[in-house]
């Protein structure tokens, strides 16, 4: 068995960790959801879209 050496030497790939926290928020959405299958809103709804366009807009202004 190997493991991650002590003392900071690991990378961390914060995109990659941002990907994994918002999939885990998909699944439980998903696990939560009273059809078979999320829609398009709902998943735009657990992945925060409108909001991250409403900061763009708001930027650009």
């Amino acid at each position: 068995m190997h493991v991650a050496p002590v003392g900071g030497t690991a990378v961390q790939d914060h995109v990659a960790l941002a990907e994994i926290e918002l999939c885990g928020d998909l699944i439980i959405a998903a696990s939560a959801a009273h059809e078979d299958r999320l829609s398009l809103e709902s998943i735009d709804e657990v992945l925060k879209v409108a909001e991250e366009r409403a900061d763009e807009q708001g930027a650009e202004e």
